[in-house]
């Protein structure tokens, strides 16, 4: 039998072995995870690589989740040159994953834009915040989601419900987008004729041909937009990306192919 001095140092040797595994096991793994990612996306904690959640958080509010699809494990850290970013919102019956299932992110990530959709507030896996009840209070909130995100001059897509955010951003904020793609969005009737004469953004004015409530009202409203072209789709609804995907993408992609 071992002394007890012995037994006690075994003991001790024991202990700082564990310790010394503690510390170093988690900041290996934590270097495997983030081999990859941007230096600014290692600092907030996110990991670029397919279907993933961008997380961003603004001191003092709730978080903000973020959803990015791209067609390799690193093609969407940054655009092609001369290719936009493409931020997506949604509708009220859906989230950031519509456009995954759709396809539509990976395939803009395929044609060299950095694709990213987010779940608005309430929807999804982001959480209610008091801020947007306001179009103010909206305009702050896309703004800080260009900001985290690092968009430079993106196109919105805008669909539906998501014309609350996007209408009174693009009336304040139009020279920090690229383009605006307005699928029948709610709201065009908030704003006077004069409003959107202001606006230089390119706009592509999208509906379906079935939508006959809010696609022929956006059309009345946002045709004062100078620089607008519109898009039919063919036998398809209120949501005519769901209905004629193939159609969709081929008139957004036209779209972003043109802008300069």
């Amino acid at each position: 039998m071992l002394p007890a001095r012995s037994r006690l140092g075994l003991l001790l040797l024991g202990a700082l072995l564990t310790l010394v595994l503690y510390v170093l096991l988690p900041a290996t793994q934590h270097g495997q995870h983030s081999a990859g990612a941007r230096p600014e996306e290692r600092k907030r904690g996110w990991w670029a690589a397919n279907a993933t959640v961008r997380r961003g958080m603004a001191a003092g509010e709730p978080p903000v989740f973020y959803r990015e699809v791209s067609s390799g494990p690193r093609a969407s850290s940054t655009a092609s040159p001369g290719r936009p970013d493409v931020l997506f919102l949604h509708g009220q019956a859906f989230t950031s994953k519509t456009w995954e299932a759709l396809g539509t992110l990976a395939l803009l990530a395929r044609e060299g834009h950095r694709a990213v959709a987010i779940d608005l507030p309430g929807y999804g896996d982001s959480p209610p915040a008091e801020m947007v009840a306001s179009a103010q209070g909206r305009v702050a909130f896309l703004d800080r989601v260009l900001q985290e995100l690092g968009m430079q001059r993106p196109v919105l897509i805008s669909p539906s419900m998501s014309g609350r955010f996007a209408l009174p951003f693009l009336l304040a904020q139009g020279d920090r987008l690229a383009g605006f793609v307005p699928i029948a969005p709610v709201g065009t009737k908030d704003y006077a004729a004069d409003q959107y004469q202001q606006v230089q953004t390119p706009t592509l004015i999208l509906y379906g041909d079935r939508d006959t409530r809010l696609g022929p009202q956006a059309l009345q409203n946002l045709q004062h937009l100078p620089r607008h072209r519109v898009a039919v789709v063919p036998d398809a609804g209120h949501a005519c990306y769901l209905d004629k995907p193939e159609d969709f993408h081929r008139a957004l992609l036209g779209f972003l192919r043109q802008l300069k």
